[in-house]
């Protein structure tokens, strides 16, 4: 039998997808019989993710410890890594895994400090995009990537979502003679199961957090494009929640897309999926997204920017991804329109999005980094 862990999966926000990684990559090492904990902020999420950690709670030894923690670097991160760090020791982590920039800063420094008082826990880091989608000639982005640096030196192992995510590593950060691999994000049994459309569906669905890199405002905009084009109205549904919800509210109203373009608060992925004929993921940056994986495993026809992992699924030279422009995206929808058989015929198929994107698999490659970061 595999040796029994305590793992601590440790991030800032609990939405979006990693959020979603950690749901998955819990239950499946609880499942495995490893003891699982998770700790992340408490002023972010809604009703939604509160019932996501309701369903979820049960079947964690550990237990969810919220605890406020900043998005940016500020006078309030030394008590709040404090309140963290407190709630990490108390739970005796073998495993102590960081999730996204500010995780990955807290797993490292929390695991080094652990290790002061002679404990044997393995400091594992993945980015899932997060401080990597900067630009490097920045001076945001140097500082993020030279503290990027110095947390390698205190990483025992470094998980990538796509080689997207591992090429703009190396590229941004430089390389490291730390131990790495590459493990994509997975999909339930489940999951695989078709979404067919509603009788009342509209045309387009966007499902995901409302802030400008997933490019709320580049769906809103090719919409208005394609109803030019078609010369017709064109029907979508906008799902999620965020900080500039209000701003897209307004550019849908200044367009006059109001009465044929509705939004409506977060709810499961395969829910909304019923809501429209084709899913659009118009973000300007990625790093491996589940939501992509969720609507062509539900058998949606899909309209996605050639961003990050994005490419990786879909293959190269795929007619279903496009540059993240509003002209483009617009082009993508009419063809979605007109001829809707045909371009569904162009999304992966079922049987390799199994091979390749299972939880399954995901979760046995992650539980070995885990013992080689261990040194077992």
């Amino acid at each position: 039998m595999t040796q029994k862990l305590r793992i601590v999966h440790c991030f800032r926000s609990p939405v979006g997808g990693i959020f979603r990684h950690v749901r998955d990559l819990a239950e499946a090492q609880s499942a495995a019989g490893h003891l699982v904990g998770i700790v992340c902020d408490s002023s972010t999420g809604g009703a939604f993710e509160e019932q996501l950690f309701l369903e979820l709670e049960p079947s964690l030894a550990l237990g969810v410890s919220r605890t406020p923690m900043q998005r940016h670097i500020g006078p309030g991160d030394i008590a709040a890594a404090w309140r963290a760090y407190r709630i990490i020791k108390e739970l005796q982590p073998d495993i102590l895994h960081g999730h996204g920039a500010k995780g990955g800063v807290y797993s490292r420094m929390f695991g080094s400090l652990l290790r002061v008082f002679r404990s044997r826990v393995a400091r594992l880091y993945t980015a899932h995009g997060g401080s990597l989608h900067y630009d490097e000639g920045t001076a945001t982005g140097k500082l993020f990537f030279a503290l990027e640096r110095l947390m390698a030196r205190f990483t025992d192992y470094i998980l990538f979502v796509s080689e997207y995510e591992r090429g703009a590593y190396r590229r941004k950060v430089g390389k490291t003679d730390r131990p790495s691999g590459l493990v994509y994000n997975g999909l339930r049994e489940a999951e695989f199961e078709r979404v067919a459309a509603a009788q009342d569906a509209a045309d387009f669905l966007y499902i995901g957090m409302m802030r400008d890199l997933k490019g709320p405002d580049l769906f809103i905009d090719a919409l208005a494009q394609a109803e030019m084009r078609l010369g017709r109205p064109v029907t979508a549904v906008m799902v999620g929640d965020g900080e500039h919800l209000p701003r897209y509210e307004a550019q849908v109203r200044r367009l006059g897309l109001d009465n044929r373009l509705r939004f409506l608060k977060p709810m499961p992925a395969r829910q909304a999926f019923a809501m429209a004929g084709t899913v659009v993921v118009p973000s300007r940056a990625e790093a491996m997204p589940y939501i992509v994986l969720e609507a062509l495993a539900a058998g949606k026809p899909m309209i996605a920017t050639a961003v990050g992992g994005i490419p990786e699924i879909f293959g190269e030279g795929s007619r279903a991804i496009v540059r993240p422009d509003a002209g483009e995206l617009a082009a993508r929808m009419v063809d979605a329109l007109a001829d809707p058989a045909s371009f569904a015929a162009q999304m992966p198929d079922a049987a390799s999005l199994r091979r390749r994107f299972g939880a399954e698999v995901m979760a046995t490659e992650i539980e070995k980094a885990y013992f080689a970061a261990l040194g077992r």
